[in-house]
């Protein structure tokens, strides 16, 4: 078997167990693959993954930053690897590092509303509540099939962009109503 499919067989198992409830033994088998490819970023994916599973986020760090740093990961695992990374920095209390690195997320998929949500997460632990909020409104009225929120889109983003504009945000919510 040459080596490829040695690590993609290798690999797929250890996804497997992972995926079964078992991420004790899938981490022991990634982080041997992880020493044996260390340039390969999908395994350093996984590795992370795993290891933010098992609620080891310091180990996560590293192979999540392989896996970003690496080439070859889909854009879903890149999409994965941005939000797990940056979680998990906002986790630890790395709060300007989640933000920074959850931004770089959104230069890539820059529609991505689980991206903006995590990014405001960030922000409010950061200290900018403001700007979470403005973040979370704007994410609302471009993603919501609510009818309610439809109807009142534009008061919502008006609001969004001036938060302390009370007075004229609720006079634009009345002419949408009325």
């Amino acid at each position: 078997m040459s080596d490829d499919r040695e690590r993609d067989a290798a690999l797929a198992r250890a996804v497997r167990l992972r995926e079964q409830g078992h991420p004790g033994p899938a981490r022991e088998r990634l982080v041997e693959l992880a020493e044996r490819y260390p340039e390969d970023a999908e395994v350093a994916y996984q590795t992370a993954w795993v290891h933010d599973s098992l609620g080891l986020e310091t180990e996560a760090v590293p192979f999540y930053e392989r896996a970003l740093g690496g080439t070859g990961l889909s854009p879903d695992d890149r999409h994965g690897a941005f939000l797990g990374l940056g979680s998990t920095h906002r986790i630890l209390g790395s709060y300007g590092a989640a933000v920074r690195i959850l931004r770089g997320g959104l230069e890539e998929f820059p529609d991505d509303p689980a991206l903006h949500a995590f990014l405001a997460m960030a922000l409010y632990s950061d200290g900018d509540a403001r700007e979470a909020v403005r973040l979370l409104l704007k994410t609302l009225t471009a993603t919501s099939d609510d009818r309610r929120v439809r109807e009142y889109r534009r008061a919502i983003e008006y609001y969004a962009d001036d938060l302390d504009g009370v007075h004229e945000a609720h006079e634009g919510e009345q002419e949408e109503a009325g």
